[in-house]
């Protein structure tokens, strides 16, 4: 960066990257967290399976972003989907979980229970 001009043009393209995803006029966000806690337990695989299906399956209803860290370090990979005010959290994500959260959870509606943060507290 060499200029104030330069970092106006930053922060410019981040505010219009949010807006987008502000108006995306998605119904249910799903939300990786991809802190270091989340890498390093395996969450990038999580997020590409995640969008790798949304996108087979072609749903447009569904925005699959990556977030920060949610907090809950010993459960990582997490996953949220957020539906409205209702929001799931999944844990101890793997890619071959999250094709099935897809298929059960944002294609029939079925919240996959076993992989959800109260079912792995008991």
């Amino acid at each position: 960066m060499k200029s104030l001009a330069e970092l106006q043009a930053i922060r410019d393209k981040a505010r219009a990257q949010v807006g987008l995803r502000a108006e995306s006029g998605a119904s249910v966000r799903v939300q990786v967290g991809m802190a270091t806690c989340g890498i390093a337990a395996g969450a990038r695989p999580v997020l590409n399976a995640f969008v790798e299906e949304v996108a087979k399956r072609g749903l447009q209803d569904i925005m699959v972003t990556q977030t920060g860290c949610i907090g809950i370090c010993q459960y990582e990979p997490v996953v949220e989907v957020i539906e409205g005010d209702k929001k799931t959290t999944y844990v101890k994500m793997t890619a071959e979980k999250a094709v099935r959260v897809v298929n059960d959870h944002l294609v029939n509606g079925n919240v996959v229970t076993e992989y959800t943060i109260g079912a792995n507290t008991q």
